[in-house]
């Protein structure tokens, strides 16, 4: 059934609520067959992982999905069959009026972030009728396992990373564009939210036998970089992408901002990914390669236990000292705290994360897709 639909984000988290919309937007069109419109504040952030994107234009076609600028000035249009609220943005009250008067209703859905949490499946489906208007809204919560909403992941474009990942020369392609050398070492992407822990991954790196290139793409967490001790002085003041600076073993090499295409290979192609928030999180599984997961940073703690429950998942079959190795790791990590010596009894074991990863990888593709799952339910609401 080919649906009309109205996807609502609000860009917070920088780039991972529109990183995932834009999957979500995409996915639905090219996969699906459906009719996307796909509202977004923040023009500026999308066209950075999506440089098709005109700024200043309040309507544009791209990738088959109709883009507009929403504002506080949104025009008058007939809302949807379909019509998604994407992390817990909200719609204008004259579009939820709009809504109701709307014969038949929208279904109305409320997206949430993916987590491995128990409750995830107790609550994912559940519906909340507004207080006032004459509409109900449905909760569409992504995870892992049965009772949830699946896993975000187009099968399509899955296979060609995968794909990708085994070209050699297509990798090279891709790394003499970016200048990152051709034979890396142990080529590790560090993408993360300012994290003083930075410093002891680094000074254990430098320590580590094996020749590294840490590749980090222009954010938030360059600045700590490039600060490190030992690295040359006028690098720290100023890194800029294409610079590289050395420190014993390790080689540190500056990316520019990257698309979301180009930043997907960054990631299949490294040996070790370190992710933050969700988008970068959810490919860097896919990839099967060792990763570090930094959550986003939620006042109440809460991130301790998305970490926590997807952790428990993650971990297991991993023998006992190599999954006590990772869950100091990660926990160091997102403790900030500097300590090398946790990152050196992590280095070694990286053949075993390594399997671990590459296992998870093929049994996360037979779980339920989430945009599969989410056009399942909405049809089922009709």
């Amino acid at each position: 059934m080919r649906l009309r639909w109205d996807l609502f984000c609000s860009v917070v988290d920088n780039y991972g609520d529109i990183g995932i919309c834009w999957r979500i937007a995409r996915e639905l069109v090219s996969q699906h067959g459906q009719q996307v419109r796909l509202w977004v504040d923040d023009l500026e952030s999308f066209q950075r992982i999506w440089p098709a994107i005109a700024l200043g234009c309040g309507l544009q076609q791209c990738e088959g999905v109709e883009v507009r600028a929403w504002s506080t000035d949104m025009p008058e249009v007939e809302p949807a069959d379909v019509v998604v609220e994407a992390f817990a943005c909200r719609v204008p009250e004259a579009f939820l009026l709009a809504m109701s008067a709307r014969s038949p209703k929208p279904v109305w859905v409320n997206l949430e972030y993916f987590s491995a949490e128990a409750w995830v499946a107790e609550h994912h489906g559940l519906s909340s009728p507004h207080p006032r208007l004459p509409l109900t809204q449905y909760f569409f919560i992504p995870g892992l396992g049965a009772g949830t909403g699946g896993v975000p992941g187009d099968p399509a474009e899955l296979a060609t990373l995968r794909q990708f990942q085994v070209d050699a020369r297509a990798v090279s392609v891709f790394r003499s564009a970016l200048q990152i050398p051709q034979n890396p070492g142990l080529c590790v992407s560090l993408f993360a939210y300012e994290n003083p822990a930075v410093w002891g991954l680094m000074r254990a790196l430098a320590m580590h036998p094996q020749r590294t290139t840490l590749l980090v793409p222009e954010g938030r967490v360059l600045a700590q970089v490039a600060a490190f001790p030992g690295l040359d002085p006028g690098f720290a003041r100023n890194p800029q992408p294409g610079q590289a600076t050395s420190v014993e073993h390790l080689e540190v090499r500056v990316l520019p901002f990257l698309s979301q295409d180009a930043y997907d290979r960054l990631v299949w192609s490294s040996d070790i990914n370190f992710v933050r928030g969700e988008d970068s999180f959810v490919r860097a599984q896919f990839a099967g390669k060792p990763m570090v997961w930094q959550p986003y940073l939620q006042n109440d703690d809460a991130h301790w236990h998305k970490l926590e429950a997807f952790s428990a998942q993650y971990m297991q079959g991993l023998p006992v000292t190599a999954r006590i190795a990772m869950s100091e790791a990660w926990r160091v990590w997102n403790a900030g705290e500097i300590k090398p010596p946790a990152w050196q009894e992590w280095l070694g074991h990286l053949p075993e994360f390594q399997s671990q990863a590459q296992s998870w990888a093929i049994w996360l593709e037979t779980q339920p897709g989430l945009v599969r799952e989410l056009v399942k339910f909405c049809v089922s609401k009709l």
